[in-house]
């Protein structure tokens, strides 16, 4: 009886330490979006969306512009912003633009022009189904609402290729996405990974298991800031790292002088030398893998 009751004992026990660290992973797992979500919160604490000087500028060209229908995802319609040069012929390369943390606003409708009188067809998407932010607090709660529905954001970026190539007739598609949408430019690529032809990342969230690297196709380029807080350098480097082991064509930037959001179409910590650089290389970029494959 004495063995029997402690080895009940030593059961309970064993079963209670089991169930303990099951749930202490399990909150280790979800929290990690949180975790990103709340150092991203930090990097724009107290700070507006007001227009940086990456705005101010004109496309190099006329362009025009309209809203479109591009997804329906859970059931509702996603409108997304248009453009491209005036009096086009179809087939240009096109490129889907995703928006920072505070979602589409009119920041972002001109970067979205400016991209355009470069030559391409530019949709920028909307992962926020028509919700702006203006605080940092209702940013995080926006970002955080599509982080922990990922599958609704894949769908809604996977029906943005297929418009771009169906509805536009683009010859050749890239991706551009500042902040949340420089994660959400990686992830478009990690979901087409033989579809997409480009594909850069302005200081978003990264993957850095090579496993999971291993399928992307396109060319990638990446700006990063050496004092951001919520995309380490760390990871950036494990990043570039785990692309070179893999062979995969890859160029990796990173701005001494700058920290988080230092190239974003809104906010207040624009760093306006880094983000000239970044736009000529990004231009650049998208000129030798998509215009010459269009």
């Amino acid at each position: 009886m004495r063995l029997r009751s402690l080895f009940t004992v030593l059961f309970s026990l064993t079963l209670c330490a089991t169930l303990f660290f099951q749930a202490c992973s399990a909150a280790d797992s979800t929290s990690r979006e949180p975790n990103l979500s709340d150092r991203m919160a930090a990097e724009h604490r107290d700070e507006t969306p007001v227009a940086t000087d990456i705005t101010m500028l004109d496309p190099a060209v006329p362009i025009t512009t309209e809203t479109v229908t591009y997804a329906t995802v859970d059931g509702a319609a996603i409108t997304g912003y248009l453009a491209k040069p005036e009096n086009a012929e179809s087939g240009l390369p096109a490129l889907i633009a995703i928006h920072e943390w505070w979602g589409l606003n009119d920041n972002i409708r001109a970067v979205t022009e400016r991209l355009a009188g470069e030559g391409y067809t530019v949709l920028a998407v909307d992962l926020y189904n028509n919700w702006l932010a203006e605080t940092a607090t209702a940013a995080r709660e926006l970002m955080q609402s599509v982080m922990n529905n990922p599958e609704s954001a894949a769908a809604n970026l996977t029906q943005a290729y297929n418009y771009l190539i169906n509805d536009q007739s683009a010859a050749a598609v890239g991706a551009i996405g500042w902040c949340f949408g420089g994660g959400w430019s990686l992830q478009t690529g990690l979901l087409l990974p033989e579809q997409l032809d480009a594909l850069a990342i302005y200081y978003g969230r990264l993957v850095t298991d090579a496993d999971q690297l291993a399928a992307l196709q396109m060319p990638i380029i990446g700006f990063f800031g050496a004092q951001d807080q919520a995309i380490p350098v760390d990871q950036v480097r494990a990043f570039e790292s785990a692309l070179q082991s893999l062979d995969k064509p890859a160029e990796i930037y990173i701005y001494e002088e700058a920290g988080h959001a230092f190239a974003n179409p809104s906010g207040e910590r624009y760093v306006p030398e880094a983000a000239a650089d970044a736009w000529t290389k990004t231009t650049e970029f998208f000129a030798r893998h998509l215009k010459a494959t269009a």
